[in-house]
């Protein structure tokens, strides 16, 4: 798995049309669900896979948006080193924006939440996760936090075809870490 950064978000429960009755809140790496602090692409903070290099750079963003940090939760992502394409049903290597520095502070601690399968459609930044926003949630198990426990599980469900009636790919699998509060 890569370093992708950090990402400050507004979590939400489980929308009531999510037909999926093991959710409680929403973890996911897309902004469909529970949104990133301010829309910060403007800004030119972020690295080369659309989210921020460290804690302290992201939270520099949401000051220069005027966002009150009380009641947002920082997010650490990691991501597979390949994306999916269901058209060709192949794997593919994937890398960030050269032109955009990336240089993630790695934290000493995380927690994982899951992993979430995200689309990469315009093949920058982070669009949909299918799990949640297209409430595929409700045919396939996820934990509380709309993700799966295990990488092999989403690989699997990858190339079994399970997302097809999701927003169209490539899509990435994404590690989802919370980190404890002594680093927030």
């Amino acid at each position: 798995m890569i370093p992708m950064g950090y990402m400050l978000k507004s979590v939400k429960s489980a929308p009531e049309w999510l037909h999926a009755p093991q959710v409680e809140i929403v973890y996911s790496l897309s902004s469909c669900v529970s949104e990133n602090f301010a829309d910060y692409i403007a800004l030119w903070k972020h690295n080369g896979w659309w989210l921020f290099n460290s804690p302290s750079s992201v939270r520099e963003a949401a000051a220069l948006e005027g966002v009150d940090l009380a009641g947002l939760t920082l997010f650490y992502y990691e991501v597979f080193d390949r994306e999916y394409d269901k058209q060709i049903k192949a794997w593919s290597e994937i890398s960030p924006e050269p032109s955009i520095e990336t240089s993630v502070v790695v934290p000493e601690s995380k927690i994982l939440c899951g992993y979430d399968i995200v689309t990469y459609y315009a093949k920058t930044s982070p669009e949909c996760s299918p799990l949640s926003c297209n409430d595929l949630a409700r045919d396939i198990p996820t934990n509380r936090f709309c993700l799966l426990d295990d990488f092999d599980n989403a690989r699997s469900l990858l190339e079994s075809g399970a997302l097809e009636h999701g927003e169209p790919g490539p899509f990435r699998i994404v590690a989802v870490y919370t980190l404890p509060s002594t680093q927030t």
